[in-house]
């Protein structure tokens, strides 16, 4: 089952049922108003709104409406929590490079969450404000989940029963910002505006065997200003699977429903082969093998695309697309 949010509706968008091949949709207000609310009730809600799903895909549903990536905001227009997870180690050694940091202390056995705002993120299509080009804007193509009710000590093994929906991500990130302060050591704030996540979101069943319980393994691929950029495999070289994530997160408090989780930046070791999915890591790269970098970040007029696509080719969540404009 796919579901998504209409801009209309509120600050929580209104809750749509996408067909598989993403070309149509029922309302499902009359269920629940928003996703927000359906994932707070999901033992409840999930029947109804799987049975209409099954009714769309066959056809039978009186009242199906073109699908329109344009109509749709984030699948959560906000959330009530956005912890984003940093599991490629190959992506963490390559932007750490850039800023002359090394990996941090236990890096590779335990996780790095950092918490992201959530009170405002961008649609799929929404453009991407630059207020200043010198704060390096960076786009950073990732997975997310969001889960229900998560409580305090919920164990890993715990953790997969609680992944109900799985989307993607754009981390827009600010690089010129970032690096003076993390130097400050309490985190990123003015560095980390508003993230994008794809038009649709997916149960695990929609997903197949490309779910293997904890991570999508399918390549996830971007494309800048019109060229590929990258298509690493979301399952390769993963440090940290999603249940460890949440399980990390939850170590000490409890995670509301619809709090959502993101992968961080999705990277393979093989980055010659497959490419990146960010510019601060192809940036690194270029330093590491040319001395330095003609590769800028994004300024107006650039695009980014990021879309993942089945084993027949078809589009799994539909793209994030997005323009970045002068504000």
């Amino acid at each position: 089952m796919k579901l998504g949010s209409l801009k209309s509706g509120g600050r929580d968008g209104t809750l749509t049922i996408v067909s598989g091949d993403l070309t149509r949709r029922a309302d499902a207000a009359d269920i629940v108003p928003t996703l927000r609310q359906a994932i707070e009730s999901w033992g409840a809600v999930e029947p109804l709104l799987r049975r209409r799903a099954e009714l769309l895909e066959a056809g039978q549903w009186p009242d199906a409406k073109p699908f329109v990536s344009g109509d749709m905001a984030s699948p959560l227009p906000r959330s009530f929590q956005w912890a984003d997870g940093s599991a490629y180690l190959s992506h963490m050694r390559l932007v750490r490079k850039a800023r002359g940091a090394e990996l941090p202390p236990g890096a590779e056995t335990d996780p790095l969450i950092y918490q992201g705002g959530s009170d405002i993120f961008l649609g799929p299509t929404d453009d991407i404000p630059s207020y200043d080009q010198s704060w390096g804007l960076d786009f950073e193509a990732e997975i997310a989940v969001i889960v229900d009710d998560v409580p305090r000590g919920t164990t890993a093994a715990q953790a997969r029963g609680h992944i109900k929906l799985v989307m993607l991500c754009n981390d827009v990130s600010l690089r010129e910002v970032m690096r003076p302060e993390l130097q400050k050591g309490f985190g990123f704030f003015q560095s980390k505006p508003a993230s994008a996540f794809s038009p649709v979101c997916a149960t695990l069943d929609e997903l197949g065997v490309a779910w293997d319980g904890g991570k999508l393994c399918l390549p996830l691929v971007s494309t800048y200003n019109g060229e590929w950029f990258g298509s690493p495999d979301a399952g390769a070289d993963l440090a940290f699977d999603f249940p460890a994530l949440i399980a990390h997160a939850a170590r000490t408090r409890d995670l509301a429903a619809g709090t959502i989780i993101g992968s961080g930046t999705v990277s393979n070791d093989a980055y010659k082969e497959v490419g990146s999915s960010c510019l601060a890591e192809k940036r690194m790269i270029e330093i590491i093998e040319k001395g330095s970098t003609e590769i800028g970040f994004m300024k107006p007029g650039d695009a980014v695309r990021i879309e993942m696509f089945d084993a027949r080719g078809a589009s799994i969540f539909g793209a994030i697309d997005q323009k970045v404009v002068a504000a």
